[in-house]
């Protein structure tokens, strides 16, 4: 149980972050905050919030550190492989009604696999409707606010183990041979990277065909997960596709704009108006 001095420090810490770098901390669930915040109090050697507090005043860079810590960055190029498998069909369709001019949003992008596993999907289905030369008008912005992830995804270079589950013809086809695997310049040119706040700022470049987001909104608490669901739909046209990670279940008013069409996929799609 925590104790009464233990809360107020926590709550000092939190509130002193939130001034210095613009973070919401109030917005992530209790226990996840504090578990992430634990895991640089040991790198450091300290053991009370208030000692934490004195690293960060020593040593400003901490606090990138302490960012690094509070995102997931653990992903895969084409992490569950069923949900882009049922997404590929929906994809063309946007592709053939857009004229390739489709936009795309990896919102919480980690390390790049997930908005480059994007740009494979759309590559797919403008070579699968022989509109190859269409794809530069494809567009995919990836954002995070993770430091070191949006570093990564500016240069991407994936080891073998980002492709164990993606399927190996797309890995030849659209990523150099030999490790540190990168995709190719047709993708790159069209992958768009911007630091990104979910917590507090607008989506980058509304309006968009779909948006992927998986496994970063259970990690807020429920107002803020029902505003993000708001956002979303806000940000998709009409007949736009929204990807939630499997074990995110949409709620709130959203639910009203947002039809489920894959329940074990998590695949929504915004109803038209009216």
């Amino acid at each position: 149980m925590t104790s009464e001095p233990d809360a107020r420090a926590f709550q000092a810490l939190t509130q002193k972050i939130s001034r210095a770098r613009g973070v919401a901390c109030g917005s992530y669930k209790d226990r996840c905050l504090r578990r992430r915040i634990a895991v640089r109090m040991r790198a450091r050697g300290v053991h009370t919030y208030d000692d934490y507090s004195r690293v960060l005043d020593t040593d400003p860079h901490e606090y990138d550190l302490l960012l690094d810590a509070l995102t997931i960055n653990v992903t895969k190029c084409f992490r569950n492989l069923e949900t882009w498998q049922a997404l590929a069909p929906r994809l063309a369709t946007l592709w053939t009604e857009r004229h390739g001019h489709v936009r795309a949003w990896s919102a919480g992008c980690a390390s790049g696999e997930e908005p480059y596993t994007l740009a494979v999907a759309l590559a797919e289905a403008a070579r699968q409707l022989g509109q190859e030369s269409l794809l530069e008008h494809a567009r995919v912005d990836a954002t995070d606010i993770d430091r070191a992830s949006l570093e990564r995804t500016r240069a991407p270079a994936f080891p073998d183990a980002a492709f164990s589950e993606m399927p190996p013809d797309l890995a030849r086809r659209y990523f150099t041979v030999e490790a540190p695997r990168r995709p190719l310049p047709a993708l790159q040119r069209i992958v768009r990277v911007h630091k990104h706040d979910l917590t507090t700022q607008p989506p980058p470049a509304p309006p968009y065909d779909l948006i992927v987001c998986r496994n970063v909104v259970i990690y807020f608490d429920r107002p803020l997960q029902e505003r993000l669901f708001e956002t979303f739909a806000d940000a998709l046209i009409p007949g736009g596709i929204l990807v939630l990670g499997k074990v995110e279940t949409l709620f709130g008013p959203a639910r009203q704009r947002l039809v489920l069409e894959e329940p074990r996929e998590r695949i929504y799609r915004r109803s038209a108006p009216g």
